[in-house]
């Protein structure tokens, strides 16, 4: 809960339901409990509730169980079908061959989905709009307020229980085809087999009679096109709904719609409807009209709506929407507990959905949480450090005569960020200031003794820079000994650190003048034939071996 409302959400997100699934995502391993994701555009949010095949026997029952919001609802539709139907919707869930008639699942999907809506809102999650696909249209306008509960009932009870006067004597079949090229197949056809649904750019079903329907799928056998028998003995959406249109008028006709609260995207009409035209006459086309399911949902993602949930136990349409929306179902076959709609949400949240978390973690508390780690990211260009007055030394920028005697202490700092040139010297990877280097800091340290030149130095430990970072650099002169010499030692460490010191030369520094040839050497000498040299092959010989020489030390 604090995580949730106390912190930052950031575009990459997870949704962990065990400890076990907050440590797979730790150690970047799948796990059934997590789900992961980037918040894309959710845009305005539709409810989606499709027809009749996303049934399974044991359904919603565990969510009963789990969820009072969902129990409490489902016992509500349950009462608003008792005055049309001759059974326990409680019973009917677990009953395989009650299942099986259309008067029974047609009543128990309406119920659940409109249960399953009610939970997405109990967690703050409220449809913009809803679309419903054939029967599911009907648990759609309830959602919406264009019926009541009880006229919802009343809608899909009945026109069930009339449909069922058509079982056996029909079938459907989906088709990967487009619209147009199944019209073209079933022409020949006449009104044997109709277009019922239109689900996507190539996915289309038609229904009709058993017959004409072996005929068009042994034809598509040939032509290598998918056709897939729907589990159903009647033909819905087809020319044989024409016989139940009087009946049909009749049992439906105290049905009084009226103007929802939430605006409907009708499969049938195509249009935004408000719910008030949904009476008997709608809903006998409902039965008998093409199911116009993608042109809805592709008005719907024009205008904006970028999260489609569906409320129903197994999703059966998040297939068929459009691929740049965020698509969730609620329930899967043999998932049918609050853990699997937590996952859902879930789903939603890594997308960019954000719910009611108080709704969703109802005994939540605030808690103090760690804070984040600094992220080691620096944004700060490697600049060379400017020390010293103009004109000094680049490395020893401080000299301090020390208060007994003639010593001296020479201190600077040397870093391969603050001084670049040092990085073109580098033995087998590492950086090293070079043997001239050291003699350079001696120099400076007789210059500033008052000196004439290094006697002697030795070069005991090589001076090694960081990769990041500088190194502290101490210089030491002693006093004068007896031969008017002078002691010199070369110190470093890790700057900031407290480390102890480490030697890298000593020496000896003399007043004695050096000794300067009378002229200039004459080179080449005479005679000499010079030797042509091809650099780069030099330098790329002396890299292999490990000695790296940049254009600073060429």
């Amino acid at each position: 809960y604090s995580l949730a409302t106390t912190r930052t959400a950031f575009d990459r997100r997870a949704v962990a339901l065990s400890p076990d699934a907050l440590a797979a995502l730790a150690d970047g391993v799948p796990h059934p409990l997590l789900v992961e994701g980037t918040v894309g555009e959710p845009g305005r949010t539709v409810f989606v509730f499709p027809g009749q095949g996303s049934q399974w026997v044991g359904m919603a029952r565990g969510l009963a169980a789990e969820s009072s919001v969902f129990a409490g609802r489902l016992s509500e539709c349950a009462a608003a079908l008792e005055p049309f139907v001759d059974w326990s919707l409680a019973d009917v869930l677990d009953d395989a061959d009650l299942l099986g008639r259309v008067d029974v699942v047609q009543p128990v999907l309406w119920a659940v989905m409109v249960s399953l809506a009610e939970v997405w809102r109990s967690w703050g999650i409220e449809p913009d709009a809803v679309v419903g696909h054939s029967q599911g249209e009907i648990a759609a306008a309830v959602v919406a307020g264009a019926l009541s509960l009880e006229d919802g009932a009343r809608v899909v009870a009945l026109r069930s229980r009339v449909l069922r006067r058509l079982a056996g004597r029909g079938g459907m079949v989906s088709l990967a085809l487009g619209e147009a090229g199944v019209r073209d197949r079933i022409a020949p056809l006449g009104e044997r087999v109709s277009v019922a649904a239109v689900n996507g750019a190539g996915a289309v079903v038609v229904s009709g009679e058993p017959a004409a329907l072996d005929e068009l799928v042994a034809a598509c056998e040939v032509e290598g096109v998918r056709a897939k028998r729907v589990p159903v003995d009647y033909a819905s959406h087809s020319a044989q709904v024409d016989e139940l249109r009087d009946e049909l008028l009749a049992v439906l006709e105290p049905v009084r719609p009226r103007a929802g609260e939430i605006p409907i995207h009708s499969t049938l009409t195509g249009e935004v409807e408000d719910g008030s035209g949904m009476d008997a006459g709608y809903w006998f086309d409902n039965l008998r009209s093409t199911v116009r399911f993608s042109d809805a949902v592709t008005a719907l993602a024009a205008d904006g709506f970028g999260t489609f949930v569906e409320c129903s136990p197994h999703p059966v349409l998040t297939m068929s929407l459009p691929d740049d929306v965020v698509a969730v179902g609620s329930l899967k076959r043999d998932e049918g507990g609050l853990e699997r709609m937590l996952l859902s949400l879930g789903e939603a949240v890594v997308h960019g959905v954000t719910p009611d978390w108080a709704a969703v973690i109802p005994d939540g508390e605030r808690v103090e949480l760690p804070t984040y780690p600094f992220q080691h990211q620096r944004y700060w260009l490697d600049a060379p450090r400017r020390g010293g007055a103009a004109g000094r030394h680049p490395i020893l920028t401080t000299t301090v005569d020390l208060a007994r005697g003639e010593g001296l202490v020479l201190s600077g700092r040397v870093g391969v960020g603050s001084h670049p040139w040092t990085a073109d010297h580098a033995l087998s990877g590492r950086v090293v200031v070079p043997g001239t280097g050291m003699l350079e800091l001696a120099l400076h340290a007789a210059d500033e003794a008052g000196c004439a030149q290094v006697e002697e130095l030795l070069l005991t430990t090589p001076l090694v820079l960081p990769a990041h970072g500088e190194l502290d650099v101490q210089v030491t002169v002693e006093e004068p000994d007896a031969e008017g010499g002078r002691h010199l030692a070369v110190h470093s460490r890790p700057s900031c650190s407290g480390a102890s010191w480490t030697e890298h030369a000593t020496g000896v520094l003399t007043t004695a003048a050096p000794e300067v040839p009378a002229a200039d050497p004459v080179w080449p000498p005479p005679g000499a034939e010079p030797i042509p040299v091809e650099a780069d092959a030099v330098y790329a010989a002396f890299a292999a071996a490990g000695f790296d020489y940049g254009p600073a030390f060429r």
